[in-house]
C-alpha cells in the first residue's frame, strides 16, 4: 500500500509505520491544485487541515486511481464530502488526540499575553528596559477565563487555569458533566462580559457558528481582555479583531489559526508580505497580536495518536472492508 503523506520533516510517520508496512511518500507540502500530481502512483493520500481535498483535486485522486483519502484530523472541511462520496473514496479521520496538546499552546500564550510577556520581551529586544503603564497586570487567580468550547480541549485549558486559582466561566451549547467541578457555565453574554480571557475551543459548523466572533462578539468583551483562537479560522471574523485591537478595546489577540492560512501556513516569505491582506495587517499588530502557524497538535503525543489511529484506520479498512471512523 502506498500512501502520499503531508507531513513537515519529522521522523515519526517511519517509526510508527513499522508494525504496518505501508510504502509512505512524505511530502512537507500541503496538498494543493499546484502540486497533486505528486499523488500519483499511490493508492491512498493521507493529509492534514488545509489541504485541498475540494473536487479539482478529489477528480484528479480518482484518475490517479487512489481509493482512500485519509485525514488525521478530527475535523474534515477541509474535504468536499459530498462529491468525494460520488467519486467513490473510502474516507476516515481521527476522532481525537492528546487533548492536552492544543490547550496547552492555548494557556501559554493566553498567559504570556495576560502578562505582557511578548511586549516586554519585544522592548527589550530593542534594548528598552524601561516599564509603563501596559506592563502591568492582573494576576491569573484574581481573573475571569471564559472558555468557549468545553470538550476535551477546552476541560483541559479550564483545569489548567482553574489550577492557578482562576474563575472559570463555561459556554457550550452540549455541557459537560466533567467540567462542571472546575467552571460554571453561562450564557454567551455573561461570559463575554466578565471574562479578562476567553479561549475558543469549540468545532467550526459552517452553518452555526461560521464568525462567531464578530464585531458584535468583540463588542461585548471586556475593554482590556485577551481572546485566544486555537480552533479554527473560520469561527472569528479578521478584519474585526484587528480593529478591536487597533482600538485598544482588546489588550492583546494569540491565534494559532486562520481564516486563509492555506494561503499562508508552512511557507516562508522572507520577511515580505503575505499574499493576505488580513494576515499582513494583523501581523503589523505584533506584539499584542501573536500568530502561530497551526502547530497547536504538533507535540510528540498529539502527532503519534493521530498517525497511529490513522494508520490502524487504514489496516482496518484493508482488512474488514470497515473502520469505526470512517467518513
Amino acid at each position: 500500500m502506498r500512501i502520499r503523506y503531508h507531513q513537515p520533516n519529522n521522523l515519526l510517520p517511519q517509526q510508527l509505520n513499522e508494525k504496518y508496512g505501508y510504502e509512505l511518500t512524505l511530502i512537507e507540502e500541503y496538498l494543493t491544485k499546484d502540486n497533486i500530481a505528486t499523488a500519483k502512483g499511490h493508492q491512498a493520500v493521507m493529509v492534514r487541515a488545509n489541504c485541498d481535498c475540494y473536487e479539482e483535486n478529489l477528480l484528479k485522486m480518482q484518475e490517479y486511481g487512489i481509493k482512500y483519502l485519509l485525514t488525521r484530523t478530527v475535523g474534515y472541511n477541509h474535504i468536499d464530502l459530498t462529491k468525494a462520496h460520488q467519486l467513490g473514496f473510502k474516507m476516515v479521520y481521527v476522532p481525537g488526540y492528546s487533548p492536552n496538546a492544543v490547550s496547552e499552546l492555548a494557556v501559554v500564550m493566553g498567559n504570556a499575553l495576560l502578562r505582557n510577556l511578548f511586549y516586554m520581551a519585544n522592548n527589550e529586544n530593542n534594548t528598552n528596559f524601561k516599564v509603563d503603564d501596559f506592563m502591568f497586570a492582573k494576576e491569573i487567580r484574581n481573573s475571569t477565563i471564559g472558555i468557549i468550547g468545553t470538550g476535551r480541549i477546552g476541560l483541559e485549558a479550564a483545569k489548567a487555569w482553574h489550577g492557578m486559582g482562576a474563575k472559570i466561566l463555561g459556554h457550550d451549547i452540549y455541557q459537560n458533566d466533567a467540567a462542571k467541578a472546575i467552571l460554571s457555565y453561562t450564557d454567551l453574554d455573561t461570559l463575554l462580559k466578565e471574562s479578562d480571557l476567553i479561549s475558543l475551543h469549540c468545532p467550526y459548523i459552517k452553518d452555526q457558528n461560521h464568525h462567531l466572533v464578530n464585531k458584535e462578539f468583540l463588542a461585548k468583551m471586556k475593554p482590556g481582555s485577551v481572546l485566544i483562537n486555537a480552533a479554527r479560522g473560520q469561527l472569528m471574523d479578521s478584519e474585526a479583531v484587528y480593529e478591536a485591537v487597533k482600538s485598544n478595546h482588546l489588550k492583546g489577540v494569540g491565534l494559532d489559526v486562520l481564516e486563509n492560512e492555506g494561503d499562508v501556513f508552512f511557507k516562508d516569505f522572507k520577511g515580505e508580505k503575505t499574499p493576505d491582506d488580513i494576515t499582513n495587517k494583523l501581523l503589523t499588530l505584533y506584539p499584542r497580536v501573536i500568530v502561530t502557524p497551526h502547530i497547536g497538535s504538533y507535540t510528540d503525543e498529539a502527532v503519534k495518536n493521530m498517525i497511529e489511529t490513522t494508520y490502524e484506520n487504514l489496516k482496518e479498512i484493508l482488512t474488514t472492508g470497515e473502520t469505526k471512523n470512517k467518513i
